[in-house]
Order: C-alpha cells, then structure tokens, then sequence
C-alpha cells in the first residue's frame, strides 16, 4: 500500500495551472468543478453528501484519512464527490472506531484523487479566479491529452443534478407512529437531516426528485421538505413546479440549500452561481428576526440574488451572511414556508442553528 501512495499523479486547472503530486485512492481520471472545504473534521460527511455530486474537492485541513473511515458518518450510501485533492493522505488510521482505511474506502467506491498538493498555494488560486472546473489523473500525465479530455467538462451552470443523485423508489425514515409526517423531496438529502426530524417525533417519507405535489399529497402528510442537492437551482423546472403548487396549498414547508433556492425561485426571486462557495463548519449568520447570531455549517456554489429578496414583497429576510451579507434565510409573507441555505443539522459542526427544526416541528400543529 506505501507504494501505490508514491505513484505519479497530476492536476489541471482549467485555466492551464498544473499541480504535481501522488496518487490517492483508485487508480484512474477524473473530472468536475474543483471546490474547497475548510471544515477541520468530518472528511467522510463531506464525501458521501449528495451536494458534493460533481465536483472536485480540496480539504483545507492537512491530515486526511489519519482517523479512517466508519459506515457511521455517512451522509448517504455511496461516495458522492468527484475526485479529492488533499496535502497530507494518511493511509495508517488510530480510531478504534473506525471500520477501514480511507484508501480501502476509495478504492471500493472507485474514487480517484492526488495527494501531496500544496493546498495552501491551490486554494489561493480558487479564491482568487473562481470556480472552475480541473481533471485528476493518475493513468495518464499528458497534459495535453488532459487539457483536452477537460475541454468537454460542462459548465456546472446551466446543469441539473439531483435526478442522479435522488432516491429511485420513495421510502420511510423514522417512527411510524410519531406524532407528524413530513414529505421529503429528495434532492440530494442527508441521511443527518432525516435524523432530525426523527428526533422531534416525525416520520417521514421521502420521494424521488420529480414527484409531483399530487403524488406526495396522497400520503397527506402534515408538511414537506425541500432538501439539498446538486447543480443549478435554475436548471430544475420539475422541482420549481412543486414547491409552487405546495404553496398554493398553503400547506407547511421547510427549505435547506437547494431547498431554499427552490423557495426564492417559486417567489420570483433569481439565482446566481457564486464566484466562490460557501463550504465549512463556521460561517458566521445572524437572525435578523431575533437578533442573534450563529456558527453554520455550508455547502453551496450558488445563492438568490440579494436585491431580489430586498426589493421582494413576497419574503422576508431572515438570515445574513456577516463575512459577505449574501442572503441565508427567508420566510414567505402570509404561509407557513421558510428556508435557509446553509445546514441546521451541521454533522459534524455546530449545533446552533438546529432549533429550526423545532420550529418547523412547530408549523406542523394543526
């Protein structure tokens, strides 16, 4: 195994720039958009979330794989993220806990990724020219061929997503006989997310992305939720179709990530892809509502158009970003629907924002 870590690998940006470095996980070439996470902790959450679906992640954080992999800490069945960029890859793990190492893990999901990158230097570059999309391999080190392999990569603008990632059949999470259901549409949900709401006795079930609103309706549920997920928000007229219907009906919705995005969009409010996500476990927001503030735990590339929101007479704001003042929260005027984009079930991460799940719980009461 200590060999296969010194095998050659490389990484090409797509505006020319060229990382040198070893090969991580299955031996291979991968593509996508290249992101960066600055969580200190919970690598394996951030592998198998389903928003990750596409893209190329760089940990921040110097060791990964030192406490290895555990069937514990998934955020859903399979390894979602396209390729993993990262400093230090520790095959050897010290957790008792832990079940594998991250290269067995890899290697069983058929993930590729490089090593030994210097990613201080990396990410400087990503926050200064944007997203983009990069390719990894370790099969090929012609960077030619890989420039034009990368050269056919989509744009992940403009691209819908969680029809690849959703549930194919609906299923059940939870107790049967809690006290409310909630219909989850799953656009890439978290496995956390639906332990929440088990934990404040709702069952739940959840359906493939293009369910419509009539089909959820027959479980008649006592609310819904709109879940993360991948891709443009813009690109999904399937899901914009049924967060308006549920609307008219006045019925109690819940929106996260794409979720809220899906909100705005159904209030007439655009959005836009970001020049830079949000991605980590301590974004400071403050609740405009309450006039406090908490540390959030975020994952998206793209967020609603903040001058809609203000110049809106449908929503209000609710929560604000305090490092870019981007918009995190909105309530609809006069419904039982509000939404924020960044992750109230924050596992791992903080735990402050998770009393939105004891007001939504809340709205449930007839």
């Amino acid at each position: 195994m200590s060999n296969y870590t010194k095998l050659p690998a490389i990484l090409l940006l797509e505006d020319g720039t060229v990382y040198h470095g070893k090969a991580a996980g299955k031996i291979g070439t991968t593509t996508g958009e290249i992101c960066f996470n600055t969580g200190m902790t919970g690598y394996q959450e951030i592998f198998t979330d389903p928003s990750y679906f596409g893209q190329i992640m760089v940990t921040t954080n110097a060791h990964i794989g030192n406490y290895g992999t555990s069937d514990e800490e998934i955020e859903s069945n399979n390894i979602q993220i396209a390729g993993l960029v990262c400093k230090n890859y520790s095959i050897p793990f010290s957790r008792k806990q832990a079940k594998t190492s991250i290269q067995t893990y890899f290697q069983d999901g058929n993930l590729v990724g490089i090593s030994d990158i210097d990613t201080r230097s990396l990410v400087r570059h990503i926050r200064n020219k944007g997203a983009m999309n990069a390719i990894i391999s370790s099969e090929t080190l012609d960077v030619e061929e890989l420039t034009t392999r990368l050269r056919s990569v989509p744009s992940m603008e403009g691209l819908e997503l969680s029809s690849k990632v959703t549930t194919q059949q609906p299923y059940y999470f939870g107790n049967e006989n809690a006290r409310y259901r909630v219909a989850v549409l799953d656009l890439g949900v978290k496995k956390n997310i639906l332990r929440n709401f088990s934990d404040r006795d709702v069952y739940v079930k959840v359906f493939p992305a293009k369910t419509s609103f009539e089909d959820m309706e027959h479980w008649t549920p006592d609310g819904y939720f709109i879940s993360n997920g991948p891709g443009d928000p813009a690109s999904m007229p399937y899901a914009l179709d049924t967060v308006k219907k549920i609307l008219a009906a006045d019925k109690p919705l819940f929106g996260i990530c794409l979720g809220h995005q899906l909100l705005a969009l159904a209030n007439g409010i655009r959005t836009e892809k970001m020049f830079n996500g949000h991605r980590g476990i301590n974004h400071p927001v403050k609740n405009i509502i309450v006039d406090s503030c908490e540390i959030t735990s975020q994952n998206h590339g793209f967020g609603v158009v903040a001058q809609d929101v203000v110049e809106s007479e449908k929503v209000e704001i609710t929560h604000i970003n305090l490092n870019d003042k981007s918009i995190e929260g909105i309530r609809v005027k006069g419904k039982k629907a509000f939404s924020v984009q960044y992750h109230p079930e924050s596992s791992p991460g903080p735990h402050d924002s998770r009393y939105l799940f004891d007001d939504f719980t809340e709205m449930l009461v007839a």
